[in-house]
């Protein structure tokens, strides 16, 4: 699920293979619209596809000159990161 307020953009639940694709086409809106901090406070599982969304959220705000951040990541999150390299390139703050 996503939530927007003022400049957060909230996800909550599960961030995985079966809620990546909807998540994806549901944020790329907001994400292309304003600077955002993605929080991920509430979200209880990730796999690799959360990196996938991740990643494709920070093309869509670079392509339209917007700022993303990433608040809040899972240690799962940051842990799949590291895995893939994909640290240097993703906004995570820790």
């Amino acid at each position: 699920m996503i939530r927007t307020e003022g400049d957060r953009l909230s996800l909550s639940g599960p961030v995985t293979l079966a809620t990546a694709a909807a998540l994806a086409e549901e944020g790329r809106g907001p994400v292309a619209a304003a600077d955002l901090v993605v929080d991920l406070s509430g979200v209880t599982q990730v796999d690799s596809s959360a990196l996938a969304l991740l990643l494709s959220w920070v093309r869509v705000a670079r392509g339209a000159g917007r700022t993303l951040s990433i608040d809040q990541p899972p240690a799962a999150l940051v842990s799949l990161a590291s895995l893939y390299d994909v640290d240097s390139i993703l906004p995570l703050a820790r």
